[in-house]
């Protein structure tokens, strides 16, 4: 019996996995689709798309998705690409503050699921700039690990490339530079030849919020909900979660 129902856990974690791989991709497909109606298809004089397809590229979407979604984008196939971005700000459970990017074509369908997920998981919606002054805009390429020998290696290539800081997470090192300076250093790293996962311009919170294990899992729970929404392309945060949080998390999906 034990072993059924491993089995049946087993497969639905998988189902939830490969739903939101799926989802990951529709996203990634959608920034690719934006990128390339915005700069054009030229991916070496539109470096925002440069960005998107290395990220897609990391993430396993398979090439001809990407090729037909630069083309799609650049209006190369006589489609039309019209999508809206929104900021919506709001707190979590524990006072986490949040900023949720939504990339849509219906305006409606966007707000009404961003609120079903705050309300139904703990979450207030927020006035616009209650929440923003929190943040500032900044560039962040992730670099990972077994890709670089030191975090000097790092520093030496991307300091005078306008990097402000680089930040040793562990399993990634995280280069942050202001939003203006991050093609300049995503393209030293490059010349260096230093692979990196991505490099978005993202909103880094000014102050962290520490949070316990369960203001973590009901936090991380409004997240999983948003991002169900085919509408939701990025969730910023102020949440601060320590390594022995971190432990208790994973002990939780053991």
């Amino acid at each position: 019996m034990s072993g059924h129902s491993k089995w049946a856990t087993t497969k639905h974690k998988k189902a939830i996995i490969d739903s939101r791989r799926a989802k990951s991709f529709a996203k990634l497909i959608k920034n690719i689709e934006v990128a390339a109606k915005i700069g054009g298809a030229d991916i070496a004089g539109n470096p925002t798309l440069a960005d998107a397809i290395q990220k897609a590229k990391k993430t396993s979407v398979p090439i001809d998705n990407i090729n037909r979604a630069v083309k799609r984008g650049a209006g190369l196939t006589g489609e039309s690409i019209d999508y809206t971005t929104i900021m919506y700000e709001g707190y979590g459970p524990g006072g986490i503050a949040l900023l949720i990017e939504c990339l849509t074509d219906n305006k409606n369908r966007a707000a009404a699921e961003v609120r079903t997920a705050m309300s139904r998981n703990g979450g207030n919606m927020a006035d616009p700039g209650s929440v923003a002054f929190n943040f500032e805009r900044k560039g962040v390429i992730v670099v990972p690990h077994d890709e670089t020998p030191t975090e000097d290696d790092v520093l030496e290539v991307v300091l005078d490339a306008g990097a402000e800081e680089v930040i040793d997470h562990g399993h990634v090192f995280e280069i942050r530079t202001e939003a203006s300076e991050m093609v300049g250093a995503r393209t030293a790293l490059q010349a260096a030849g230093i692979d990196y996962d991505s490099a978005d311009a993202e909103f880094v919170p000014n102050v962290k919020v520490e949070a316990d294990a369960d203001t973590a899992r009901k936090v991380f729970r409004l997240i999983d909900a948003l991002e169900d929404s085919d509408d939701v392309q990025n969730i910023f945060t102020n949440i601060d979660v320590s390594p022995e949080v971190q432990q208790q998390l994973s002990e939780d999906d053991e």
